[in-house]
């Protein structure tokens, strides 16, 4: 009866939700450029104010060395939050900043500006468009809304499930303050027994997900020094080291001839993938050639690790790609030039139980071996952070699957992301916790690009399954 009414108030007051989601979006809090700080401070308050419209004792609390000089992150307490005899008690992450908006001239309207539109030209539902819709605050109203339907609907705010909110301001720009502000606050989320991410996304529509683990990531940069000039390469070439020459040579052979990556230990802590867990994404049914397909390649471009599907490659092994390289004279026409060094940013996506720290010592390790002759190497940490799985026997992964399923009617698959969530191994790493994302994007969000939307009925879907969530977790 419970749920049923704080379903019912969600159906009631669907505009209004969607009213103060319109709300948030228009605050145009880009981390990364701090001509928004005051933007940003502004989106924060925002969230702070919304928490405690649901009973929530919430407050903005300063980040930064020293404090105050990065953007705040917003923490909210249930009152029985303290209350071990209350039950489990949940920590719900989210993050409130968004990426830039450029180019502009791609967006259809003001990425500030949100607009509701069809969800698709000419077809039924409808989408919100503006940056953060789905990443990460169209996705954190959907928690935020069902807290509000059950503090209007009940006597006790989140139903009286012990819950520790936490919404980050620099998510987008690396979480460069959040490892430092967890030690320093860790008293506050000690008890917490689980942590609920909504940041990730569905199979499609009508085909609700629960994502039980993403993989890590290794940054760096790597840059090989020759001359300290630029040479004339008619005088020069075959007289010494071509930096860039030498540089693409070294850096072919971190792949054999089974694109199996060649950097000593690499595979030794990869945990292998279950029997079962292979045979249940065999029926997902996910069409690999439809999706190459639909990014311009054809059928012959699914390549990678031999012995292994696409999307075994993508949820449960590692990679090493080369995300940019740049060396010498690279502006129009010709200028004929042996540079005096070239740069490579080399990414390591890593899966449990890989440790991102010993993967980058290896690699710079494996170049030095490989330093070509009279050249030498600068190696950069660009961060990184560390996998993270939850067990499929995890009683709070049954509960977000009985919650979802009872919102949608239908049971969510149960999948990995080939991406990287660092909050979700830097809570692992730091308090210990498991995270589970119940997550409501598309594939064809936008997401991080012009046009960002957010689909009405991914959002309605969303907060019914956090309501029910919210249900399932006061049985525990």
């Amino acid at each position: 009866m419970a749920l049923d009414n704080a379903l019912r108030w969600l159906t009631d007051h669907e505009r209004h939700s969607i009213d103060r989601t319109i709300e948030w979006l228009r605050i145009p809090s880009i981390s990364t450029d701090p001509a928004y700080q005051s933007d940003v401070r502004k989106a924060g308050e925002w969230a702070t104010g919304q928490l405690r419209a649901s009973g929530l004792d919430a407050e903005l609390m300063e980040t930064g060395e020293p404090e105050g000089t990065g953007h705040p992150i917003v923490v909210a307490k249930t009152p029985n939050a303290a209350d071990a005899s209350a039950g489990p008690h949940v920590l719900f992450y989210g993050h409130y900043d968004v990426q830039p908006t450029d180019p502009d001239e791609l967006w259809e309207s003001p990425a500030f500006e949100p607009v509701i539109k069809p969800a698709v030209e000419n077809g039924p539902g409808e989408r919100i468009v503006a940056r953060g819709a789905c990443d990460d605050k169209g996705q954190v109203m959907m928690f935020l809304e069902a807290l509000r339907a059950w503090k209007e609907t009940g006597d006790e705010p989140a139903g009286g499930v012990r819950f520790t909110v936490m919404l980050e301001g620099e998510e987008e720009s690396g979480s460069v303050n959040l490892g430092r502000f967890l030690e320093r606050h860790a008293d506050r989320f000690k008890d917490c027994d689980i942590c609920l991410i909504s940041d990730t996304g569905m199979l499609g529509r009508g085909k609700p997900a629960i994502t039980y683990g993403v993989r890590g990531l290794c940054y760096t940069e790597v840059t090989l020094h020759g001359p300290d000039q630029d040479l004339h390469s008619g005088l020069w070439g075959g007289r010494c080291p071509n930096p860039n020459t030498e540089l693409v040579k070294v850096l072919s052979g971190l792949w054999d001839e089974n694109r199996r990556v060649t950097v000593p230990g690499f595979y030794d802590a990869v945990r292998e993938i279950e029997p079962g867990e292979r045979e249940a994404w065999k029926k997902l049914g996910v069409d690999q050639i439809a999706a190459l397909k639909a990014i311009g390649l054809p059928p012959e471009a699914d390549v990678g690790e031999d012995g292994f599907t696409s999307v075994e490659r993508e949820w449960a092994r590692p990679t090493c790609e080369i995300n940019g390289i740049v060396g010498g004279y690279t502006g129009a026409g010709a200028k004929t030039v042996i540079p005096t060094h070239a740069t490579a940013k080399v990414s390591f996506r890593l899966v449990a139980d890989q440790d991102p720290d010993a993967i980058r010592e290896s690699f710079f390790a494996w170049l030095g071996d490989r330093t070509p002759a009279g050249c030498r190497w600068e190696f950069t940490d660009h961060g990184g952070g560390v996998p993270a799985t939850v067990s499929t026997e995890s009683p709070y992964l049954d509960a977000a699957r009985r919650a979802i399923k009872s919102a949608a009617g239908v049971e969510p698959a149960l999948i990995k992301s080939g991406g990287s969530i660092p909050v979700a191994g830097m809570l692992k790493q730091r308090l210990g916790l498991e995270t589970i994302f119940m997550g409501f994007g598309l594939e064809d969000d936008r997401v991080h690009s012009p046009n960002e939307k957010f689909e009405l009925d991914c959002f309605r879907l969303g907060t019914k399954s956090h309501a029910a969530m919210i249900d399932e977790l006061r049985r525990m």
